[in-house]
């Protein structure tokens, strides 16, 4: 039976993908938790609220001024820090600002896990939006499970994510919330990238050791 014929492909080097992908780890993840945690230690609730909605647009009023495309999941981003800031202030509540986005990331689980027996994974979508793939390297049998496989992991880490933020975020106090939850949240994250990038390179050397068919 005949092999669907594919090119090779290569993954860029890891300390290419990490330059890339640290910066926007710090901005995303890291200083945003030291804005809100600094502001609230120093101004109470109302303060951190206005910093974190104030980090999130002057990061766009920066990429605006230097030229840069603003992407869209960022204008969506600080549209959501805004309906959750109003929502904590109004309530008085820092419970509520964190609430909506451990939901969020509650339903991202459910989403990768949707995707597998759709056929459709969607770790599949995600590595296509960072590195361009072949469409005949992506029908591959091998990678199409790989791909599948990955989006199980990812479910499960989203999932663990959200139960282990709701569980601090209604059982101990903000600060603890803050650090604590975003420390095992990266360290999951990170292994689970690591696992993606280990199984995509043996996936790799398996695919590309094939010879092509015509």
């Amino acid at each position: 039976m005949n092999r669907v014929p594919h090119p090779g492909f290569e993954l860029p080097r890891l300390t290419a993908m990490l330059r890339h992908a640290l910066p926007r780890f710090i901005e995303g993840v890291i200083a945003p938790v030291a804005v809100f945690y600094a502001a609230f230690a120093l101004l109470g609730l109302n303060g951190a609220l206005v910093a974190a909605v104030t980090w999130v647009y002057g990061g766009i009023v920066w990429r605006y001024v230097r030229g840069h495309g603003v992407p869209a999941m960022l204008m969506l981003a600080a549209v959501g820090v805004t309906v959750r800031a109003v929502l904590a202030a109004y309530t008085g509540s820092p419970v509520v600002y964190f609430l909506q986005p451990t939901l969020g990331t509650l339903m991202v689980s459910v989403a990768f896990l949707a995707s597998v027996p759709l056929g459709r994974p969607l770790a599949q979508k995600m590595a296509t939006d960072m590195v361009p793939m072949p469409e005949a390297f992506l029908r591959h049998e091998r990678v199409r499970q790989f791909f599948l496989r990955i989006s199980l992991l990812w479910s499960m880490v989203f999932l663990a994510n959200a139960v282990f933020s709701l569980y601090m975020l209604l059982n101990e106090s903000i600060g603890t919330f803050l650090w604590v939850r975003t420390s095992v949240v990266a360290l999951l994250g990170a292994g689970a990238a690591a696992v993606s990038v280990v199984g995509f390179r043996r996936c790799l050397r398996h695919v590309n050791g094939e010879p092509a068919a015509a």
